[in-house]
């Protein structure tokens, strides 16, 4: 592979924006690559992957290179030249690059690859949390599996077409997909490709899903007619599963406390076909009460500390910080309890996050099975989803039912 000072120059100015001024990694490549429209394919993709590759590796890459934060750019060149060099890249004769110590970049990866926090580019907290919580030896091979690039996955919309249709639409525009097991909507693209740009996206014949997020929805039960509460619905990538899920039939209420995430959500349901959403802000204590006792189903995926998620966000690393843990346990439990309320009687729930740490799951289900608020309902099942066993991204989902 030949370096190409423009594409360089991308990714370190995007590395300046992320590590030294806390911008989102996603939002910095999304504008990066619409920097030079010049740009090809394989440019673009390795500008996105470089830049995602230098962000996961930050710890690793800046103790080899002995910099520190905050990163000047020469730092950064450092860094770039660990990449390059550890891929096998024969660096350019740029002045970036003069006295690279090339011998000496092997020979320390080989010594720090002998310790987890260095090897899996992680901060010490984490590696501590995670250690205490899943055992040293699954907590090695997750957060190993949580560093690999995470596949790209769609979410057939049932409502729009079928699995085998869209995936013969998508190789006759020489995308390869294929069907992943005991995933009903699932595609695993064969190799990454430009999917939102196609005739299908734009007309809502699918969306972007991790295949253990797809899971959610499908583990609350819903049927056609139903009342179903999304409560923590986001930009409702499960909300618009749940719709397909229904058939459009019956009634979906889609809640969050921020209304731009639900006008997101407003614009994809209308791609998608979807009609039977209704979206409802959570601005007060008020549109929750009025639900008490009133919905079939309610669907809580709540917020969390994102640890079975990093291979999508692999800046999160760096961004999260254990004192955000501690408060986002103390909001899940207060969202279970309030929540709660509005499944009727002989109606069901699911408590589900995107982590893999039990305190923020099984340990939350028994705190409210314990409580008074949880006293009237039993859990029916639970599921725990692991990258490195499954290959996709970390899931917590507990069905509970509210006695009749």
């Amino acid at each position: 592979m030949r370096l190409h000072r423009n594409l360089c120059f991308a990714v370190i100015d995007g590395l300046t924006l992320i590590f030294n001024e806390g911008k989102y990694a996603d939002k910095v490549i999304q504008q990066l690559l619409k920097r030079d429209k010049r740009w090809g394919a394989r440019d673009r993709g390795f500008v996105a992957e470089t830049t995602y590759e230098m962000v996961r590796w930050k710890r690793l890459y800046a103790e080899i290179a002995e910099v520190k934060e905050p990163f000047d750019r020469d730092n950064l060149w450092r860094m770039f030249a660990v990449w390059a060099t550890l891929k096998g890249i024969k660096l350019p004769d740029w002045k970036y690059f003069e006295g690279t110590p090339l011998r000496k970049i092997k020979g320390r990866y080989d010594e720090l690859s002998k310790i987890r926090k260095f090897k899996e580019s992680i901060p010490d907290w984490m590696d501590e949390i995670g250690r205490k919580e899943l055992g040293d030896a699954i907590w090695g091979k997750e957060i190993a599996a949580l560093n690999q690039q995470a596949d790209v996955i769609l979410r057939v919309n049932t409502l729009k077409t079928t699995k085998e249709k869209l995936q013969t639409e998508l190789f006759d525009l020489d995308i390869e997909t294929e069907f992943v097991a005991n995933h009903p909507s699932a595609l695993k693209l064969r190799e990454r490709a430009n999917v939102f740009s196609t005739e299908n996206f734009k007309k809502g014949h699918f969306e972007v899903q991790d295949a253990n997020s797809q899971l959610v929805a499908e583990f609350l039960n819903v049927e056609p007619g139903m009342r179903v509460v999304d409560a923590c619905a986001g930009a409702g990538g499960k909300t618009l599963h749940l719709a397909a899920l229904m058939e459009n039939k019956g009634q979906i209420i889609a809640m969050d406390i921020y209304e731009n995430k639900l006008n997101e959500l407003k614009r994809r349901a209308k791609r998608n076909g979807a009609h039977n959403i209704e979206n409802r802000v959570i601005d007060s204590t008020k549109p929750i009460k009025k639900l008490y006792d009133k919905a079939d189903r309610v669907l809580i995926d709540a917020p969390c500390s994102g640890l079975g998620v990093l291979r999508r966000n692999p800046d999160a690393k760096w961004k999260l910080q254990p004192e955000f843990i501690d408060k986002i346990k103390i909001t899940q439990q207060e969202i279970l309890q309030q929540y709660s309320r509005m499944v009727k009687a002989g109606g069901q729930m699911v408590y589900a996050t995107c982590s893999v740490l039990p305190s923020e799951n099984q340990e939350q289900v028994k705190t409210f099975l314990e409580s008074e608020a949880g006293a009237n309902f039993s859990l029916v099942k639970d599921k725990k989803l692991l990258s490195h066993k499954s290959g996709f991204d970390g899931f917590y989902m507990a069905l509970l039912e509210r006695k009749a």
